[in-house]
């Protein structure tokens, strides 16, 4: 894909939560950039810190977590630093963020429409009448059926599908220009999840967004992204264009993951084979190893990768790999 101009760039970030037993890594030192109309996507396992990233960007880090280094800058404008107040305007206009329950996201004791139509009317002067004129086009965008009954609906009169849908629209109703989407499909089933990632691919087009999808599903990435960031224990340690990761995988934990799910053939887009699952646990962010944090699951590590964490080696097309023992 054809470089475009730069939205997103995070530089050096860390965010931890200090607590009493210690202090819980849970991103370190991440470099991140995200071009205009491309979509990233970030993966790992469970525990390995892509939601706390997602949070990190929007200033939503719950307690007793915080941002403690590093930048994260939209269009070239350093936010990390901004008060709640301006922070409040980016958000949701600027920069849409979908949350990974849609159970929990939704307020209980408002109908979904009007959680619509408050986001709209929150950062455009609008009245409610026009603003909830807007939000049934928006449904409609989404595709929900029966508008007006929907509207009026709270969360839990809905299916887990419609309420995906009714998230989504919340995160485009000010049209932002980077789309966050923290495991969009996960509570869902195989025929709702499809139906989601093929929505989000159209709204993505049409509303000419960028869109950072963070998942675990190694599949779901393989079909919507252009560039791919694999993360472990709050470190990035590969970054490649989609085709090159599945093609190519140079970092061990990217060839554990891709060896855990069936091998995806790009010139049919199909997946075969067999699969050899993931030995071992994401570590403790509280205690982590020293060196490599991926030495202990690691089958070609040894006494180096103990001493000290690999810096980045860069390769063609924008790639790099964090490992000593990558032979790259």
């Amino acid at each position: 894909m054809k470089t475009s101009a730069l939205l997103l760039s995070i530089k050096s970030l860390q965010t931890h939560f200090v607590k009493r037993e210690g202090i819980v890594k849970a991103v370190v030192d991440v470099d991140l950039n995200i071009h205009q109309g491309e979509t990233l996507g970030l993966v790992g396992e469970s525990g390995s810190g892509k939601t706390v990233m997602a949070l990190s960007i929007v200033k939503l880090v719950p307690r007793p977590g915080r941002i403690v280094s590093g930048t994260v800058e939209y269009k070239g404008r350093n936010i990390t630093n901004l008060s709640e107040k301006e922070m409040s305007r980016i958000r949701g206009k600027d920069i849409g963020i979908i949350l990974q329950d849609p159970g929990t996201a939704l307020n209980p004791v408002m109908p979904v429409g009007e959680q619509i139509s408050e986001v709209i009317r929150t950062h455009f002067s609008m009245k409610r009448k026009e603003a909830k004129q807007k939000t049934y086009e928006l449904m409609r965008k989404v595709q929900l059926p029966n508008v007006e009954y929907i509207y009026k609906a709270y969360a839990h009169q809905l299916s887990g599908g419609l309420k995906q849908r009714i998230l989504i629209a919340i995160a485009l109703a000010c049209r932002p220009s980077l789309l966050i989407a923290d495991e969009p499909t996960t509570a869902l089933d195989v025929s709702i999840q499809s139906q989601i990632l093929s929505l989000l691919k159209d709204l993505k087009k049409e509303f000419t967004i960028s869109l950072l999808l963070i998942t675990h599903d190694l599949s779901i990435v393989s079909e919507m992204a252009d560039r791919v960031a694999v993360m472990y224990a709050g470190r990035i340690v590969e970054q490649a264009a989609v085709y090159d990761l599945f093609t190519n995988p140079i970092h061990p934990y990217t060839k554990a993951l891709l060896n855990a799910v069936p091998k995806i053939d790009f010139s049919h887009s199909e997946r075969s084979g067999s699969i050899a699952p993931l030995e071992g646990r994401v570590p403790d962010m509280m205690n982590l190893p020293h060196g490599c944090t991926f030495h202990p699951r690691c089958p070609i590590g040894d006494e180096s990768c103990q001493k000290d964490y690999p810096g980045k080696t860069f390769l063609d097309n924008g790639r790099y790999v964090t490992c000593f023992k990558s032979g790259v």
